[in-house]
């Protein structure tokens, strides 16, 4: 056969570029010649996120309507145009077998142009509610492969294939580190832990919710590991430093060993978040961002807690409800086993390796 080549288009977000990589990585390992060819936004993360892990990358000049008022949101339209030719001149230089689209302004381009080539296509969705563009683009692509069960609302039954998402190795092997993990921030295996995170910049609501109920921690001897993001770890470092149980860091990159040291985790709700913690199986409160695109991080959480697999407190009511609906998640071992039997349900450790079994299959 000849030399497969695969275009993977999307980004903006750490919740598109990784699970990007990861196809592209086990592409690799499934075919150790193919040539893989990413298309993303100029300006993005992903413009140093991928070439950091070894792939080439083209960027459009695409980008999104701003909510707010901007003259900016004027030069879209334009932008939109340029991104389409762009995307036909690279199709036809690279000749793909198969493109992937993982979200995001760029994919939204680039697949369709594929489609309109009738060149195979597939969408990776992420999340539990898709955005506008991918409801229209499944029309046309050959596979969707998605994170979430009961998506046929949304897509034509005949081309769901239920993966999951991507997720990194070691988060995968996580629950063999829980010593490791515990030995890591210094915390003994009969200790309870929470684990706060609220991604890479940190999540206002929750930071400002834990901060109101730091001194329970102390009473109950709970250790919180805290990752605060960037914009109030010092504030997090004045108002806990004279508490020996809370842990604070602006970030933490050996997440593995945090999740592997929890027994129970408080968390926004991004797809990528979602797939971890439904792998990690640990009993989970989620707040998810309100101003995500499509509200996509509320949805993705009711379908947890639809499904009694986490508990769901909205952003606005952090200040009312997570100090007590914590603590009593704390104290009932009947509920923190329940949460933790229904997430594991939903955990997808092999999505990668599905979701490139379908590619697979699409390359003429």
């Amino acid at each position: 056969m000849q030399t497969p080549k695969f275009i993977i288009s999307g980004g903006g977000t750490g919740g598109h570029i990784f699970p990007a990589i990861a196809i592209a990585n086990e592409l690799k390992v499934r075919f150790k010649d193919a040539e893989i060819l990413f298309v993303g936004a100029k300006d993005k993360m992903e413009m140093e996120k991928v070439p950091a892990a070894g792939y080439k990358i083209v960027g459009l000049p695409i980008s999104g309507i701003k909510r707010s008022l901007s003259l900016s949101n004027l030069a879209v339209p334009f932008k939109l145009f340029r991104s389409l030719l762009m995307s036909a001149r690279i199709i036809k230089s690279f000749k793909p077998n198969v493109v992937i689209g993982v979200g995001g302004y760029a994919s939204a381009a680039i697949l369709r142009v594929a489609v309109r080539k009738n060149i195979p296509s597939v969408i990776q969705e992420q999340n539990s509610y898709p955005g506008v563009t991918n409801k229209i683009l499944a029309k046309s692509v050959q596979k969707i492969c998605v994170a979430y069960p009961g998506m046929e609302k949304f897509f034509p039954v005949s081309k769901i294939v239920y993966t999951g998402n991507p997720v990194r190795k070691e988060i995968i092997e996580a629950d063999t580190k829980r010593t490791e993990g515990r030995n890591n921030f210094g915390i003994s295996e009969n200790e309870q832990v929470v684990l706060v995170v609220g991604g890479s910049l940190g999540a206002r609501s929750i930071n400002i919710g834990i901060t109101n109920m730091l001194e329970k921690f102390a009473d109950a001897n709970i250790k919180l590991i805290w990752q605060t993001g960037k914009l109030y770890y010092e504030e997090a470092k004045k108002v806990a430093s004279s508490n020996k149980n809370i842990l604070v860091y602006e970030f933490i990159k050996e997440m593995d060993l945090a999740y592997a040291a929890a027994d129970i985790i408080v968390s926004r709700a991004g797809a990528l978040a979602i797939s971890e913690l439904s792998i990690i199986a640990k009993p989970c409160i989620l707040v998810p961002f309100p101003f995500a695109a499509e509200d996509h991080q509320t949805h993705n959480a009711k379908s947890l807690s639809s499904r009694d697999a986490a508990i769901l407190i909205a952003d606005a009511d952090v200040n009312e409800k997570m100090s007590h609906t914590l603590m009593d998640l704390v104290n009932d071992k009947e509920k923190q086993a329940v949460l933790r039997k229904n997430i594991s349900g939903l955990g997808k450790p092999d999505a990668t390796k599905e979701i490139v079994n379908e590619i697979e299959k699409l390359i003429a």
